[in-house]
């Protein structure tokens, strides 16, 4: 039985007014049930947060129609389906066994999107636009569904089911409900509002921390890894993902914020992918169902849902492209969130570039310091230890005591020594960018040789292996960067007198797999109890990327004074 819905007035408080107008005039069964009804609205209008207003929309509903089962459908943004399924009535045993949610396209479900109107059945099974429960779906006959309108649009329908007893829905519930979804979609709408000026606020917030993460300083790979896990947070999504363009072409992952990265991390998109030519464009890319959608053509996303793509891009210029996937079978992201995403994408890359023109700045006072210290050192440093020299010479010849001649001999020996030492550090310092070598030694060299000037003594080092031909260019990169946090932190905190470095690429994982370990060790304090760690976090988090790890330990002092910093990844 189907029932057909008077012509619908234009307000909602005038709906809420003419069904109790006809409240009114039915029976004392139904007048004995308006505190209920009352008690009903009062609950539904209490509280703000739109899922817990659903909730208690679903719970109020099947409580005053007395029914076993209730739910809330709600209308995707095209109208055409269903974006979310609230239920009450399903346990959560229940509900995995059944699966996926209705999607609305079709069936009952589907024809109550597309018209609209209040609907009470009998027997469910015998209308022809039911399609069928799924398996472990619970038996369902009676059946009364109603939408739900805000500020005048269909939000979605109330759905109620197997009233208990084995009655019908009569006319008493049909009046109540109606009343009901009324109320609710005022309540509905009120949630909405509050949602997306919290949700508008979270998205600010967001982005204020990224542009400080950004603009604090720090590494490049850091920064990166920021943007990646506040988009991951913000949009709620099961990973947040940063690609550049690669060198060879198309985009390369180079941050990765996920419960499992799974090797993610260096993979390369290829140019001839759909979705990287439009990203590489400018152009926004949204998936409804990356693991369906033809364009996606690397595993890597296709194990998602849906999927929001973003350019990174600035002054007509795109660094990048930003990646928030959500698990399979998830809802879309709405209109307000794909909006706020793509604001979002830009305020990050514009403070990358921002954050990219400071790192130049600070690179420049470094080398013009260096460039200084390089030409005092050359200027002054040498000449003054290259006079002294041969003043001692002239002394040596001068002198007549074989002993003295021999002592003059060795210091003249190590004043050559010195100056050798001094000139392949002028060549460190005067060395730029554009101009380092590309073998993973000659890298380890320089910054150990860096770390020279501000220590006061060169670390000594030792390599194991053919490093230079054995690590990659993606491991070496981040070997480097870990190599220059640990030489930094035990120049600031250690006070060590002593500092080993030892790279070693013929090392087996704890899993079998062959890798390569940086291993710092020092002579100084160790580590305070109450001590700062966010050093050794970052190089704990670039190892995990990598699939690796990041230890420390007793150092090189005694009693096993100090530090040692162990840094392993795969090859």
């Amino acid at each position: 039985m189907s029932v057909q819905p008077p012509p619908e007035p234009s307000e909602p408080l005038d709906t809420s007014a003419q069904a109790s107008h006809g409240l009114q005039g039915l029976s004392t069964e139904l007048t004995a049930r308006v505190p209920q009804l009352l008690e009903a609205m009062r609950s539904v209008g209490t509280g703000l947060e739109l899922r817990s207003t659903l909730d208690r929309i679903c719970s109020t509903a099947a409580e005053l129609a007395d029914a076993r089962y209730a739910a809330i459908g709600v209308v995707d943004e095209e109208g055409r389906g269903l974006s979310d399924f609230v239920t009450h009535g399903v346990g959560q045993a229940e509900a995995r066994l059944i699966g996926r949610w209705p999607d609305g396209r079709k069936g009952l479900l589907g024809a109550l999107i597309r018209h609209p109107e209040p609907v009470r059945l009998a027997d469910l099974s015998r209308d022809p636009r039911a399609g069928g429960f799924p398996p472990h779906h619970p038996p369902m006959k009676t059946f009364l569904g109603v939408p739900i309108r805000v500020r005048g649009e269909v939000f979605g329908n109330l759905y109620l089911a197997e009233k208990r007893g084995g009655e019908e829905f009569n006319d008493y519930d049909l009046h109540m409900i109606r009343v009901l979804a009324t109320e609710a979609g005022i309540a509905i709408g009120n949630a909405r509002l509050y949602e997306a000026a919290t949700q508008r606020e979270r998205w600010i917030d967001g982005s204020v921390a990224v542009t400080t993460a950004l603009l604090s300083g720090g590494d490049a790979d850091d920064a990166l890894s920021v943007v990646a896990e506040q988009a991951r947070r913000l949009s709620r999504s099961a990973a947040g993902i940063v690609m550049l363009p690669a060198l060879e072409g198309g985009m390369e992952i180079v941050a990765v914020c996920a419960d499992q990265p799974g090797g993610a991390l260096g993979v390369v998109i290829p140019q001839e992918s759909p979705v990287v030519r439009d990203l590489l464009r400018g152009e926004p890319v949204f998936v409804d169902d990356a693991s369906t959608d033809p364009r996606m053509t690397t595993e890597l996303i296709g194990r998602y849902g849906p999927c929001m793509m973003l350019p990174l891009h600035s002054g007509g210029k795109v660094l990048g492209a930003l990646v928030t996937p959500r698990g399979r079978g998830q809802r879309p992201f709405t209109e307000a969130e794909r909006t706020l995403a793509t604001q979002f994408a830009a305020q990050a890359a514009l403070a990358l570039m921002m954050a990219d023109a400071q790192r130049d700045r600070e690179r420049l006072v470094v080398f013009e310091d260096r460039d200084r210290i390089a030409r005092d050192l050359h200027d002054l440093v040498i000449q003054r230890l290259f006079a002294t020299g041969m003043m001692l010479e002239g002394a040596q010849r001068r002198s007549i005591v074989p002993e003295v001649r021999d002592g003059v001999g060795k210091a003249v020996d190590e004043l050559d020594v010195t100056i050798q030492e001094i000139r392949t550090a002028i060549f460190a310092l005067q060395q730029g960018p554009a101009e380092a070598p590309s073998g993973l030694r000659t890298r380890v060299l320089r910054e150990i040789n860096m770390t020279a000037v501000p220590l006061g003594f060169t670390p000594s080092h030792r390599f194991v292996g053919p490093v230079d031909t054995m690590v990659g260019e993606l491991v070496g990169k981040n070997l480097i960067a870990a190599l220059r946090e640990a030489l930094s932190n035990a120049f600031r905190h250690s006070r060590a007198e002593r500092i080993e470095v030892l790279v070693d690429c013929t090392v087996t994982l704890p899993d079998g797999r062959r890798g390569v370990r940086l291993q710092v060790a020092d002579d100084g304090v160790g580590i305070p109890a109450d001590g700062r760690r966010s050093g050794l976090r970052n190089l704990a988090r670039r190892a995990e990327f990598l699939g690796g790890s990041s230890t420390y330990g007793p150092g090189l002092g005694k009693e096993g004074g100090g530090t040692t910093v162990v840094w392993e990844v795969p090859l």
